[in-house]
């Protein structure tokens, strides 16, 4: 088993507090993580009207970032076994600010989605490093296990507070704020971590294999670039070609792996069939949770009118709802088993999935919110638990790259998950909008309410005569019913998951 060094480990009477601090420095990437999401989510309707982007680019805006970040999570993870994980950390950071100012200013929807791909990239360095250095400053298991639920907590934490955060930067300032505000909290972190968090890495030498990289995060693209297509111009060669090219890119990343004596990714993990139940249910919940939260921030702000302070408020108790579900797992897991709070959290969420598929233009938003928050309690403990059995399902010597799958395992579901559903929302927008009779709006307007609702309502906006009395109507209808296909989606997937769980031998659940 790897041994590991460490350089400037705080000795003396201030140890505890020095590393009480250094948590809690650990403590803004974790925050930041979740934060910037929900917050680019609100910001989407702005973004729409300032460059007048097609649903397309406001897909990649978000998805960019989400998939390069996913991607990029193992290359990280060694990188900064080999280099450090503070070097990377600091680095990872000073990058990330970087690339956050560039995209607060973008002067083009092009620049923005270029600058959200470095931002996934740098990203991509936070979690892996943040994790690893908590534990490193706690190494007793009870302090460990402590450390890395505040932790995850602090994750959480940004989820309830983005869209307060969010919504008042939205409210104050421009659509680029959301972005800058990533860079105070770089600055902050540049500046203590090197005070506080001593270094840590494995003795051992890890090869870097950036050409393994490169091909997992190409068949990632190509996937998703096919799914895009469909949604946008229907199933076509083109569309197909791509999602076939994208996995079988995938296909030969895993027989790479197999052959190769220091594989980039231990696909010999898999093996472990209680890893990839795990894995594959929390991919499964944070796709259908990050789909879903994306799609809601836009029905408050287009179809419900909702400024992008009020679409915060509304959506912060949905965060609320995860953080009391993945508190009270454990608790319930220790009296009637892990796969039995699993299966009960994933299928009280599906209910609510199902009850928000009955979603209208003009229904309450308390019954709405009510929904959501059915939802996320439901994930909750899928979330605290599957992420534990990933991790504990690895043999110790092997828990660093677990480690990598649980947070890749995630990150890829949720990104896929924007990118899936949303171009199912798209879709079924663009279906009911050219089935109608657009004859009687002017020709400006129905280009934009065709593509999408955010781009018809900035023209709107700015030209309000151009908008007859319903043009703008049969968007948020359209938008609407979207929305509801999206939520029976959801709620099928986590029936099917809650089904195959159930399938499986509990034996092999602890």
């Amino acid at each position: 088993m790897d041994e590991n060094r460490t350089s400037e480990i705080p000795v003396g009477v201030g140890t505890r507090v020095k590393n009480r601090i250094g948590l809690a420095v650990l403590c803004l990437p974790a925050l930041l993580a979740s934060l910037e999401l929900t917050v680019t989510n609100l910001a989407l309707p702005a973004i729409a009207a300032a460059f007048e982007a097609t649903s397309v680019q406001l897909l990649w805006t978000v998805d960019i970032y989400g998939f390069l970040l996913a991607g990029s999570l193992i290359t990280m993870g060694a990188l900064g076994d080999r280099f450090g994980r503070r070097r990377i950390l600091i680095i990872g950071a000073a990058l990330y600010g970087l690339a956050s100012l560039a995209a607060a200013f973008a002067p083009t929807i092009e620049v923005l989605i270029v600058a959200r791909a470095c931002m996934g990239v740098a990203g991509a360095t936070l979690m892996p490093s943040t994790l690893a250095l908590a534990a490193a400053l706690f190494p007793q298991p009870r302090q460990r296990a402590v450390a890395i639920g505040i932790i995850i907590a602090s994750v959480s934490a940004g989820t309830a507070i983005g869209p307060l955060v969010g919504g008042w930067l939205l409210e104050k300032f421009w659509w680029g704020s959301a972005f800058f505000l990533a860079v105070p909290i770089m600055a902050v972190l540049l500046v203590l971590v090197p005070v506080f968090v001593p270094e840590h890495r494995s003795a051992g030498e890890s090869r870097i294999d950036l050409f393994s990289a490169g091909v997992s995060i190409g068949s990632v693209l190509l996937v998703v670039l096919g799914l895009k297509l469909v949604a946008t111009e229907g199933i076509h060669l083109g569309a197909a070609a791509a999602v076939v090219a994208g996995l079988l890119l995938g296909t030969f990343f895993v027989w790479m792996q197999r052959r190769s004596p220091i594989p980039f990714l231990e696909v010999s993990l898999f093996r472990h069939r209680l890893l990839s139940i795990a894995a594959a249910t929390l991919a499964a919940g944070i796709f259908v949770l990050w789909g879903f939260n994306w799609a809601f921030a836009q029905y408050l702000q287009l179809v419900r009118g909702l400024d992008p302070l009020e679409a915060g408020l509304w959506t912060a108790p949905s965060a609320a709802g995860v953080i009391v579900g993945s508190m009270l797992a454990p608790r319930m897991a220790r009296r009637i088993g892990q796969v039995s709070v699993v299966a009960i959290g994933l299928s009280i969420s599906s209910i609510g999935y199902f009850a928000l598929s009955a979603v209208q233009t003009t229904t309450d938003l308390a019954w709405i919110v009510a929904g959501t928050v059915i939802v996320s309690a439901g994930l909750g403990p899928m979330m605290a638990i599957a992420t534990d059995l990933v991790i504990g399902a690895a043999p110790e010597q092997r828990a660093g790259a677990a480690a990598s799958i649980a947070t890749t395992a995630p990150q890829l579901g949720g990104a896929l998950g924007i990118a899936a559903l949303g171009s199912v929302v798209s879709a079924v927008y663009r279906t009911t909008v050219d089935g109608a009779d657009l004859s009687a709006v002017p020709e400006a307007l129905r280009a934009a309410l065709r593509d999408n609702l955010g781009t018809a309502t900035a023209v709107s906006a700015a030209s309000p005569a151009l908008d007859p009395a319903d043009a703008l109507e049969l968007g948020r209808a359209a938008f609407t019913l979207g929305f509801s296909v999206m939520s029976v989606i959801c709620a099928v997937v986590m029936v099917a998951v809650t089904v195959l769980l159930l399938l499986t031998d509990r034996r092999r659940w602890r």
